[in-house]
């Protein structure tokens, strides 16, 4: 019996004992949903497989002492099938043992649903859009942007195990102010000059300005020539932008396409393929920037004043008011934003129930506005809307932080990361901390195999359940005659456990956009497999060299060999374990493999 119908059992006890009016004051719209009633793992194996506090969560309402609602609890659970013992302890815990066979069905449940198993559908018909990474088209992706990768590309896929229809999103912000400082820079580095004080140094910006030329000159095209004098006319006769010139529009035209081709190589390596690259100009060429302020001022909060167009966003909880155009008739940024979110909620191809914005650090001052802006659009915020704001990255090396690429000048890109410790441990250390939290990566910690390294450790797991599989084949061990219930021992026990929560797990990490905890239930189940691994056996071992070590040391464990009935069983065990841990590792975009 799972921990999710434990809970079902619970809640169906709750409604009983009201019904049947034993449970005093409490009435069925007190009970909460089944889901709120947790079922755990005591933490003292003593006390039973489960242990549920439902009496301490229904004692108040029902007007009655904790421990005596626990003892009406347990006399149900008691009668129900597939549990051997109930116990009620302190304040009113309700500790709960299972049969044996009942817990260990959990190994056929998994082996029966494969790679499916804790799958479940309860976001189906809702389509998520989910917008990460972001960057700028002004240089590689660095750290920041790396951590997203990884963070984005999990909760997608934990998202998508959850039932959810979600759309990949990549905002390519090849609009405003940080394009001209990009193609100024290029210009610059072209012509041998110092980088402007606000434009962008590194090797790259050489090396994008050198493609630039050759590629113009194989067009027919000398932009070394062009004039570099202010205003002008672009190639279709349109007025340029004050401060541009031909020659920096031609680099411009000309990079940022190099820039998308290069961050898009970039994400396809890091295993993050995106399912829409949407373009910010677009909102412009397109005019739904124009579109989205009308939508606004049609519902009265678009006002002018001081020569700009404003939003009123104090009446939806801002703390100030916003300029969307400028009185000199420029767009602001925030303008945009507008556009892109009403896009996102309204496009003919997949529309977004949800927009998920997952932003860095530095954008944590743009919650109220963007927030804001959804109500205006008759949106609940934090439903249709949410925003995650992930927190920095330190790239650490012998204790110091560490300034390692040579082509982007003082940062870590994408590529110097996977170069140094590969992708599957770029993955999944990004992906395994917390976004909320700062995370620290350690390149000497990363680049070991040993058993600190979290990424190591799970996949090694997963190689040893296969070398398993390997000798039990070589043994003439199959599943032909294997009795789960013979699974009973306290090393079982804890495996089962594991596997019984992983379910639970799945559904929350999604719910709570947390993909962290999918790495973090991976390191509990294979610490307890390994645990399990050096005490049960599924193919009996000979001593061959008593002073043998490290390598070998698999090879020369003594174990009694278990009957067919319970290696075979174990052999089950084993698979389920695999099964799961290589899911898992699918799901954060890291590979589980079968030697190491």
């Amino acid at each position: 019996m799972s921990p999710e119908a434990l809970s079902e059992l619970i809640f169906n006890i709750a409604n009983t004992l009201v019904s049947e009016g034993k449970a005093g004051t409490l009435t069925a719209d007190l009970i909460p949903p089944q889901a709120k009633f947790a079922v755990m793992r005591p933490k003292d194996r003593a006390h039973g497989d489960w242990a549920s506090n439902a009496a301490m969560q229904l004692a108040k309402k029902a007007g009655m002492k904790p421990r005596d609602l626990a003892e009406l609890f347990a006399a149900e659970l008691t009668n129900a099938d597939a549990i051997k013992s109930v116990e009620v302890a302190g304040p009113g815990f309700i500790n709960i043992t299972l049969d044996s066979a009942s817990a260990a069905a959990v190994v056929d449940t998994v082996l029966e649903a494969g790679s499916d198993y804790g799958k479940n559908d309860h976001l189906s018909g809702k389509t998520l859009n989910l917008e990460f990474v972001s960057a700028n088209p002004t240089g590689p992706i660095h750290i920041g942007g790396t951590r997203w990768a990884a963070v984005g590309d999990s909760m997608a896929r934990v998202l998508e195990a959850n039932g959810a229809k979600v759309v990949r999103e990549y905002y390519f912000n090849d609009h405003g102010e940080q394009i001209n400082r990009f193609a100024k820079s290029l210009v610059a580095a072209a012509h041998g000059e110092e980088t402007p004080i606000d434009g962008y140094k590194g090797a790259y910006i050489d090396e994008i300005a050198k493609r630039v030329i050759d590629e113009a000159n194989a067009d027919g095209v000398d932009v070394l020539s062009l004039p570099r004098v202010d205003g002008g006319a672009d190639q279709d006769g349109n007025p340029l932008g004050e401060g541009d010139s031909e020659q920096r529009e031609e680099f411009r035209k000309r990079a940022v396409p190099m820039m998308f081709d290069e961050i898009q190589r970039s994400m396809k390596n890091f295993r993050v393929n995106f399912d829409v690259w949407f373009h910010e100009n677009s909102l412009y060429s397109d005019g739904e920037v124009d579109q989205a302020i009308a939508d606004l001022r049609a519902r009265g909060d678009i006002f002018e004043k001081d020569g700009a167009t404003w939003f009123e966003s104090t009446k939806h909880g801002d703390d100030k008011d916003r300029v969307i155009i400028k009185s000199d008739g420029n767009y602001a940024y925030f303008a945009a934003d507008i556009a892109y979110y009403r896009n996102k909620r309204h496009r003919e191809t997949n529309p977004a129930d949800v927009a998920i914005y997952m932003l860095g650090a530095d954008h944590h001052g743009y919650i109220g506005r963007m927030m804001a802006m959804c109500e205006a659009f008759g949106d609940k915020p934090g439903e249709n809307m949410q925003i995650l704001i992930g927190q920095l990255v330190n790239v650490m090396k012998d204790g110091k932080a560490v300034r390692m690429s040579k082509r982007a000048g003082n940062v870590v890109t994408i590529d110097d990361l996977t170069d140094a410790i590969g992708v599957d441990a770029s993955r999944y250390s990004l992906a395994r901390t917390d976004y909320n939290s700062p995370v620290d990566i350690d390149l000497n910690l990363l680049s070991s195999h040993s058993n600190e390294n979290p990424v190591y450790y799970v996949q090694y797991a997963h190689a040893r359940s296969c070398n398993v599989d390997r000798n039990a084949a070589a043994a003439g061990i199959t599943y032909e005659g294997a009795d789960v219930s013979l699974l009973d021992t306290t090393a079982d026990g804890e495996v089962l456990a594991a596997l019984a929560q992983w379910p639970a797990l799945l559904r929350e990490a999604g719910d709570l956009r947390a993909p962290h905890r999918v790495a973090h239930y991976l390191e509990d189940l294979a610490a307890t497999y390994h645990k399990w691994y050096n005490v049960e056996r599924v193919v009996p071992m000979e001593l061959t060299d008593p002073e043998a070590r490290g390598e070998q040391a698999d090879a020369i464990r003594i174990a009694k060999a278990p009957e067919p009935a319970r290696a075979a069983a174990r052999l089950k065990l084993n698979d389920a374990v695999k099964t799961v841990i290589a899911e898992g590792l699918d799901l954060l975009g890291v590979t589980a493999p079968d030697k190491m």
